[in-house]
Parts: C-alpha cells; structure tokens; sequence
C-alpha cells in the first residue's frame, strides 16, 4: 500500500500541474483573442497539400477562399492530376473567381520516391509558389480555419524574432461514435501542450507560418528531403537556430469528421510512431508519465475493488483515484472554455462532445500508453493509403502505395503546373 500511495501522490502532483495548464491555457486564449493584431498583411502564398476527399472537404477548402487577407495565392498540390481533391479546389476557384483576394493555382508533383507524400508535395508546391510573396503558409484539407485565421497566423511575424506561427486541430466528431470522441479527447491533450512559452512549442504542418527569407535561410527545403513529417523537420530547424514558435489561439482549427475504430488506433500510433523517430525525448516522456497515470489510476480502481471484495477498507485508494479524476474533469472543462473562444462557429458541435472530454479522458492514458508500446515494435505507418518505413527523420523508405498511385503513376511521373487564374 505504501507503494501505491507514494505514486499516487506523484500522479496527483502531476495532475495539479496539469490542472495548472489548463488555467493558464483559459488565459492566454481570452488574452490572445482580445488583444489588437499588428497589421501585417504581406502577400503570402498558401500551400494546401491534397491527397483524396477529406469529410467536409468542400467546405475546408472554401474557407480558404474567403479569408480576410489583401493579397494571397493558394497552391494546390496532389501527386496526380486527376486526384478528386483538385476537382474539388478547381470548382472552387471558379465559384470564388472576382469574388475575393485569393488567386488559385493547382500543382501536379507527382510520386515521391524517398520522402513522404506530404512532403514532396510541399516541396514541389514551394517551388511553384509566386517569388513575389514574402510569407509561405501550410495548412491541411482536413482544416476548416475562421476567416480571420490567415491574417492572425501571418501578424506575429512581424517581429523577425519569430520563426514562425503555428496553429493547431481540434477534432469535432459530427455523428458521434465513441472512436469519433475518444480521438477528440487524445488530440486534446497535445493541442493544450501549445502555449505561451514560445522555445517549448512546436509547429503543427496543417497551420503554420514561416517568412520565406527565414524558410530559405534555414534550408527547409533541403531538410524536407528524405522527411516523412513536415512539422518536426521545420521544428527542429527552428529550434537549433533558437528561433522562436509562436503559438497563435485564433488559428486553432476545426476538423469535423469521424473516425472508425480501426482509423482511430491508425492515426494515434502513427503520432507516436513519428515522434518516436522524430522527438524521442518526447516518446519517452509519453510512455513513462501515462505508464505512471495507468498504474495509479486504473490499478487504484483494481485495488480498491480487490479490498472491497475481501472486507478490508478500500476508503483511501478508492479517495485518490476520485481526486486525480476531478482534478482532470477540472482540467478538460478550463481547456473547452478555452476552445470556446476560438471556435466560435462550432459551439454546438463542441457541446455535443463536453461529456466526451469530462469523462473519456482517462482512456487517453492507456490509449497512449498502447500507443507508445506499439511505436517500440514497429517503425511501419500507413499515411494516406501509403505504406513508409520510418529508418530516420532523414530517411524514409516507401513500402507500397494504393491502386489509385499505380494507375497515375505514368501520368505524374513529371511534375506540371495549371493556373487556375
């Protein structure tokens, strides 16, 4: 018992820590989302890496056309041409052409053949970008941002101090489904690591920006090469040149869709997987502190039961499993009151999943737990229909692609480029 109630107490310690996060995370939003931005609006162009139709991919993509921005491109890039993404953006162009700032243009790279899809994507896009604009932009398909995302995203670098600006996802499940509000929950816990210490953030590949001058300076480019992951490349570049990542609350952004059981244990191990490869120490971190939580937490519950059962008191490990699970309710309720503020086009959705975040939590941990176990015995993930072996964060090795890739594959060998304009 001595044993238990010494990590218990480490747990709860933990949690008041957590708990603590969860305050200064309600600040900074309602700081953030009231303060006056600096009006810096120079011309940027928009990456949108595309690969298949994204739920509510219509109305992601729209929302990039209607941002409140002066003077802006977008760049559409797929691995093949007749990917249905770029249908989807090209009849968008249409329907927004005179109708706002945004200037399209549809990229074809073609397959990658040592780096991730994503990546090659990126890299082709950039290449195509306009020279004229002096702050590139990712953002995902998966993203649905506010109209005033863009220009939020952009204003931090003003100060050439910062590296560059990162948003983040929050997932909002539309018909529900505990695998739906389950990867919610886990998602959560990584967003709110976000905040205002700027050397602790990381960027976020699906709404980031970086000054082009600071992009080139850094050799982005040529670290992509070989990269399954965007965003920890670009992060670790930023963090050896001891540059600052701006975490910017307005730029947190929705992804409604839903997800199956299946989908869920994919895209959660396939994180850690990553960040394994990418960010050890941040591996480690993940399994020792929920290896730590599932012991106290579940094995409290196991104790308390097993001491019920036999008629000895079961008042004490049963009182410490309910002080972490209030302290983490506490926790989730200060995070949604945060989300809140940005998320002001999704309070119903966001009420729909409150019991999800009050309650599920606990899962996350073992969930993360199984998630970190799994990343020890396979470096395999499967992204977009494509199957890599992560060997480094400089190294990826593409193990197969879908029927789709080897149909266009003839056709995208070389990388072209249609003007929407």
């Amino acid at each position: 018992m001595l044993i238990f109630y010494f990590f218990a107490a480490l747990v709860i310690l933990q949690s008041l820590v957590s708990l603590r996060g969860g305050v200064r995370w309600l600040a900074l939003f309602r700081r953030e989302l009231e303060a006056k931005r600096p009006l810096y609006m120079p011309r940027a162009s928009v990456l949108v890496p595309c690969r298949g139709v994204d739920q509510g991919l219509r109305e992601n993509l729209a929302a990039l056309f209607a941002q409140h921005y002066p003077a802006y491109e977008l760049v559409f890039v797929s691995d093949r041409a007749d990917d249905p993404a770029l249908a989807v953006a090209e009849s968008l162009s249409r329907e927004f052409a005179g109708c706002g700032a945004a200037r399209a243009r549809f990229v074809v790279a073609g397959r990658a053949d040592a780096c991730g899809q994503k990546v090659h994507n990126l890299r082709a896009g950039v290449a195509a970008a306009d020279p004229s604009s002096e702050v590139l932009v990712f953002v995902d398909t998966d993203a649905r941002p506010r109209t005033d995302w863009l220009r939020a995203l952009v204003a931090p670098l003003e100060d050439e101090g910062i590296g560059a600006a990162t948003g983040y996802r929050w997932f909002l499940p539309m018909r529900g489904g505990w695998a739906s509000h389950l990867r919610s929950v886990w998602n959560a816990s990584i967003a709110s690591s976000l905040g205002p210490e700027d050397r602790r953030n990381f960027c976020w590949g699906g709404s980031t920006a970086i000054r082009r001058e600071t992009f080139e300076r850094l050799h982005i480019f040529e670290r992509w090469r070989g990269a399954v992951s965007d965003d920890y490349a670009l992060t670790r570049a930023l963090q050896e040149a001891k540059l600052a990542i701006r975490f910017v609350p307005a730029c947190l952004t929705a992804s409604l869709e839903d997800c199956t059981p299946a989908e869920l244990f994919e895209f959660t191990t396939r994180q850690l997987k990553i960040t394994r490869v990418y960010a050890p120490h941040l591996w480690r971190f993940v399994l020792i502190s929920n290896l730590l939580f599932v012991a106290v937490f579940f094995g409290g519950i196991a104790l308390a039961a097993a001491r019920a059962a036999l008629g000895l008191s079961f008042a004490w490990p049963l009182a410490l499993v309910s002080v972490v699970l209030l302290l983490g309710v506490w926790k989730s309720f200060f995070r949604l009151r945060a989300v809140a503020f940005a998320l002001e086009d999704q309070h119903a959705e966001l009420r729909a999943g409150l019991w999800a975040h009050l309650l599920l939590w606990p899962l996350t941990a073992a969930l993360f737990l199984y998630n970190a176990l799994a990343a020890v015995l396979s470096r395999r993930i499967v992204w977009r229909g494509i199957e890599y072996e992560l060997k480094s964060p400089n190294e990826t090795a593409i193990i197969a692609a879908d029927s789709a890739d080897d149909a266009a594959a003839g056709r995208a060998r070389q990388s072209t480029l249609r003007s929407g304009d």
